[in-house]
């Protein structure tokens, strides 16, 4: 009889955070540390898929310098409406408008995949273009870059995947409802919602063990699901990264406002929650930028080459960045292009960092062991192999 193979995903359940709290020790007891992609989710989601590199599926941060060819334009106009939504208060800046309004330019762009505006001011978005406009999780999603679901519908194996756009009771619901029936050979469940606690939380040890109690809950209701199938199965748990307690912020956007350059004259800046990135479009103004961020007061350091490389995001044409400026692990960058607030945890600092780290748990020994995240996509696959030969 087949072997049903289930992995769940579980968003930001970090290596530091489930060993903390004795994750499933005794029902998922094959475990290991796993390094992250660097970047965000928008990062590691797409490699955890596809088993690429960001440099070859073509994500990292969700917005990236493309004035010719980007879709918001018409934001242009604002300012001829009183200048509507140029004042940080205006009520065009704030949150729920903010979301209201991303969801109907997705639908109006025909966007499939996540998509927010979060609070880049709407003067700098003429000069970007957003990168997952396509449903990642769907196929063709990453081409020309195969993803899971390809894999699965080349493979003919009988599966199942959560919905993203549903919430987490949903989707368990789902599996839990094909897991009884005994209807799959494979599984992939995603669960995304303890990012979001953590981002608000990760500093209160109590409160974080009641979403590792409810997601240790989930599983074991999966497991009795799995067992009422008749049917032998692996359940696997992954994670993309971890996430680290904020000690502090930084206000770079100021420091470059010290430095009086011009937006889209001088050069062009995107500040993501832990990077700057930049693209230049006058000279000298490079060495301008990094004589002033290097000082010690800006808390971070730019990315070598070298460094690019090994993390997979040496972009062709340096899409995401010409330079790109990494805060040291535990500081925001604050207000940033994603948000004006702090918030209590972040990740995206360097993969080195222990908090940073991801986590695989397991019910059976694992095939090999993963040294980053992009290598569950080969213990998936190497999965959906065995089942589709029967």
């Amino acid at each position: 009889m087949k072997k049903v193979h289930v992995y769940l995903f579980v968003d930001a359940l970090g290596w530091e955070i489930a060993t903390r709290h004795h994750f499933l020790e005794k029902e998922l007891p094959e475990r290991a540390r796993v390094k992250m992609q660097f970047g965000y989710s928008s990062t590691s989601l797409p490699t955890i898929l596809s088993g690429e590199p960001p440099s070859k599926h073509g994500h990292f941060s969700f917005y990236y310098f493309d004035p010719a060819t980007s879709p918001f334009k018409i934001f242009r106009v604002m300012k001829w409406f009183g200048g509507a939504g140029l004042h940080p208060k205006c009520l065009f800046n704030r949150g729920r408008v903010r979301r209201y309004m991303s969801k109907f330019f997705a639908w109006w762009k025909g966007y499939t995949g996540y998509f927010q505006l979060y609070s880049v001011p709407f003067e700098k978005l003429p000069f970007f273009n957003y990168c997952e406009q396509s449903d990642i999780f769907a196929r063709n999603g990453l081409a020309p870059v195969k993803n899971l679901r390809d894999i699965l519908e080349e493979s003919g194996v009988a599966y199942h995947m959560s919905d993203w756009r549903k919430n987490e009771a949903a989707n368990f619901a789902a599996a839990e409802k094909v897991f009884s029936e005994g209807s799959v050979d494979f599984a992939f469940l995603y669960a995304a919602d303890f990012d979001g606690f953590l981002h608000n939380h990760v500093g209160d040890e109590e409160a974080v063990g009641g979403p590792i109690k409810y997601y240790s809950e989930k599983v074991r209701r999966l497991f009795s699901a799995l067992k009422a199938g008749g049917r032998p199965y692996a359940l696997t748990v992954i994670s993309d990264h971890g996430m680290t307690a904020t000690k502090g912020t930084v206000d770079l956007l100021s420091v470059i406002d010290e430095l009086g350059l011009v937006f889209g004259r001088d050069c062009a800046w995107f500040s993501d929650s832990t990077l700057l990135r930049f693209w230049y479009l006058r000279e000298g103004v490079r060495e301008k930028v990094h004589a002033r961020l290097e000082q010690p007061d800006c808390k971070g350091h730019f990315l070598t080459a070298e460094e690019k490389r090994e993390y997979g995001i040496d972009f062709p044409r340096d899409k995401f960045g010409q330079d790109i400026f990494l805060t040291d692990a535990g500081i925001q960058i604050s207000p940033c292009d994603l948000g004006v607030k702090p918030l209590e945890g972040m990740h995206g600092y360097s993969p080195e960092h222990e908090d940073s780290d991801a986590g695989i748990f397991s019910t059976e020994p694992l095939r090999f062991q993963p040294k980053t995240v992009r290598d569950f996509f080969g213990l998936m696959k190497a999965d959906i192999e065995e089942v589709s030969r029967g």
